[in-house]
């Protein structure tokens, strides 16, 4: 029996890459690497400073309202319902700019001065507390006692 060249060519073919066939395990070479900056130095100085402080919306003290006054209409009747949907919109008012306000958060801004020289702020740190003096290691731009 007598094979068709085209046969014969797929034959050939497979057998070629058969033989690039390789029991070794195979490693991604363009993977991404995970690049970790490290440095060390001493805190220099420590500042509060308030996160998110922009120019109020006023939505808090709208949202407030709205609330109050709902809350305050289910009260009483008459004229009593009327002054109770007043007073619940105006405290609800009042309450929700407050909770606005107060949505800032605390953050510290660390300087700390590196063993090579230079000078970093930083914002984010990592665990435990920090006091001006203490040995630390900057890793990613987060601040820890070292």
């Amino acid at each position: 029996m007598k094979l068709p060249a085209s046969a014969l060519a797929v034959i050939a073919a497979l057998g070629m890459l058969g033989g690039c066939a390789s029991d070794a395990p195979f490693a991604w070479n363009d993977r991404p690497t995970n690049v970790e900056r490290v440095e060390t130095g001493v805190v220099e100085r420590i500042e509060l400073f308030r996160d998110g402080e922009s120019a109020p919306t006023g939505l808090g003290a709208i949202l407030g309202g709205v609330a109050g006054g709902v809350i305050g209409h289910q009260i009483g009747g008459g004229v009593g319902n009327v002054a109770a949907t007043i007073l619940g919109a105006v405290g609800g008012a009042v309450a929700g700019n407050h909770i606005e306000h107060a949505n800032a958060r605390d953050r510290y801004r660390i300087t700390v001065r590196l063993d090579g020289g230079g000078q970093l702020e930083e914002t984010e740190v990592g665990e435990g507390e920090l006091r001006v003096g203490d040995r630390v290691r900057v890793v990613n731009n987060r601040v820890y006692r070292a």
